[in-house]
C-alpha cells in the first residue's frame, strides 16, 4: 500500500482555494512566501504591498497586514513603509506587467537608493489578468492578444531583462532568478527567497528574486506545455542564476 504524505498548510497562508488559474505559478510561488514566512516568523511584523494585476489578489492569501498600491508603485510605497516603520519587514510582490512596464522607475529608483526591502517579481512574459496581452517580457516571436502575429524586435523593441539591468546598479545587494516549473527550480526558489527574507532581516539592502512562471491561459497553452514552454523558451532569453550577492 502507498502511503501518500502531505505537507501541512503553512499556517501564514489562508484556508481554501485560491482565485489562481489552473498550472499558474503564482499559486506556488504563494505557497513558498507562506513557508518561508513562517520558518523565519516575520508574519506579526510583515506588510504586504499588493499592486495591480494577477499579483494584486496576494492579500487575500497571506495573513498580514497589507496595502494595496497604485500600478507599479509598489516599491514607492514600500519605501515609506520602510522609512516611517524601519523594524516592519517590508514584502513587495509584483508580476511583470506592473514592475517591468508602469513601475520600471519606481523599481529601478528604489534599487539605487538601496532601499532595505524585499521584491518577488514574478515573470510570466504577458498580461496574464487583463486578457494576455504584450508585456515588456513577452518573448520575440510569442503571440499575444496585442502582438497576434509574434513579437517582432523592430517596432516593440526586444524584452526587458530586469535581473541582468538591475544588478549594475551599485546598491543592490542581492538579484538572482529562478523559477517555478519543475521540482528542482522549485526547491532553489524557495531558498533564493529566503535569502532575500534574510537579508532584509539582517539590514543589508535591496534584494530582488525573479521567479519565471507559467501562464496557461494567456499563452494559450496546457499546464504541462507551459511547463515545456519556460525550460525551451524563456530559459534561453532569461537564464537562471544569481546576478549579484553583495552581503555587506
Amino acid at each position: 500500500m502507498t502511503q501518500t504524505i502531505l505537507k501541512r498548510q503553512p499556517s501564514s497562508i489562508t484556508e481554501g482555494s485560491t482565485h489562481y488559474c489552473g498550472g499558474c505559478g503564482h499559486g506556488i510561488t504563494l505557497r513558498l512566501i507562506g513557508e518561508v514566512v513562517d520558518e523565519l516568523g516575520v508574519r506579526e511584523n510583515m506588510i504586504l504591498t499588493s499592486p495591480v494585476g494577477c499579483a494584486v489578489v496576494m492579500y487575500d492569501y497571506l495573513k498580514c497586514d497589507s496595502i494595496e498600491c497604485a500600478h507599479g508603485r509598489a516599491p514607492a510605497t514600500g519605501t515609506a513603509i520602510k522609512r516611517v516603520h524601519p523594524d516592519k519587514f517590508v514584502l513587495i510582490y509584483q508580476g511583470d506587467g506592473d514592475l517591468a512596464a508602469i513601475g520600471t522607475a519606481e523599481i529601478i529608483h528604489a534599487a539605487n537608493r538601496g532601499e532595505n526591502l524585499t521584491v518577488i517579481f514574478v515573470n510570466n512574459a504577458v498580461y496574464g489578468m487583463t486578457g494576455g496581452q504584450m508585456a515588456p517580457t513577452t518573448l520575440i516571436g510569442q503571440r499575444t492578444t496585442t502582438s497576434p502575429f509574434g513579437r517582432t524586435i523592430k517596432g516593440m523593441g526586444r524584452p526587458i531583462r530586469i535581473c541582468e539591468l538591475l544588478s549594475n546598479i551599485e546598491e543592490t545587494k542581492y538579484i538572482e532568478r529562478v523559477s517555478v516549473h519543475n521540482v528542482r527550480n522549485i526547491q532553489k526558489a524557495k531558498a533564493a527567497i529566503k535569502k532575500a527574507f534574510n537579508n532584509q532581516i539582517n539590514g543589508v539592502g535591496f534584494s530582488l528574486v525573479e521567479i519565471l512562471s507559467m501562464c496557461p491561459i494567456g499563452w494559450r497553452l496546457s499546464p504541462q506545455q507551459s511547463q515545456k514552454y519556460i525550460e525551451e523558451q524563456m530559459l534561453h532569453y532569461f537564464p537562471l542564476g544569481v546576478y549579484r550577492d553583495v552581503e555587506y
